[in-house]
């Protein structure tokens, strides 16, 4: 498919850095960002708030197709009869009109959104929606399936990966930097966890896509991943 702007898939586990690094692309090359795990976690806390019973696939493949997901950058206005949470600073996600950007990034959400993930129904339906986000091109999308199933043809397909440990000890860094107590152990299971559960899933297992750069971010910062992300794109396609 012929586009106007490149696409960019970043994958990778949780943790790797791939938002971070997906924003650092995306501002270097004046792209739209797209944090498609930010819909999974939206579905999962709109689940639990409604008493959906995450285990019934028809009831959160309803749900998941029902919503209205919207991100909304930083500084930009928000929609009449909007119910906002948190500081308002950064990207904000809203579900049916209420800002759920807080919300979604408890160690609660992150469980719940590993387990609606695996549900087929549901990621179909976020895969449809994320489709037509970089129907036109210029975005950088991250998530666990954008290089293999979203977007195969993607201009550019990086995977990042890291050692569970550091995963764990970034995840852990940034829950007590939103003033969230928890056990560093409990953090590295979690995360353990999560890999199971996304490496073994039926639908769309997370591996790296064919023709994906791999960058294993253990030791790098997300500046330097982000540069050389950059650096490949430019490479590939062209002055962005």
């Amino acid at each position: 498919m012929k586009r106007r702007r490149p696409v960019v898939a970043i994958d990778g586990p949780t943790a790797a850095g791939k938002s971070t690094v997906a924003r650092g692309v995306a501002r270097r090359l004046g792209l739209l960002y797209v944090d498609t795990g930010a819909m999974y976690r939206s579905v999962a806390v709109t689940a639990l708030r409604r008493a959906i019973d995450l285990g019934d696939a028809d009831a959160v493949t309803r749900l998941a197709n029902s919503m209205v997901i919207e991100f909304r950058p930083a500084g930009a206005p928000a929609p009449a009869g909007a119910s906002p949470s948190g500081s308002g600073t950064g990207d904000r996600v809203l579900v049916d009109g209420q800002d759920v950007t807080e919300a979604i990034r408890t160690p609660e959400a992150s469980d719940a959104a590993s387990r609606v993930s695996v549900i087929g129904g549901v990621r179909e339906a976020m895969v449809a929606r994320q489709r037509v986000m970089g129907t036109d091109g210029g975005v950088v999308m991250e998530g666990r399936d954008i290089g293999t199933v979203v977007f195969p043809d993607a201009d550019v397909k990086v995977f990042l990966k890291a050692s569970l440990e550091t995963r764990a000890r970034r995840r852990h860094a940034e829950l007590l930097a939103r003033g969230q107590t928890v056990d560093l152990e409990e953090v590295r299971r979690s995360e353990a966890e999560r890999d199971r559960r996304d490496e073994t899933r039926t639908h769309s297992p997370l591996r790296p896509a064919e023709g994906a750069v791999v960058l294993d971010t253990t030791t790098t910062t997300a500046e330097e991943v982000a540069e050389v992300i950059v650096r490949i794109v430019r490479e590939r396609i062209g002055v962005v």
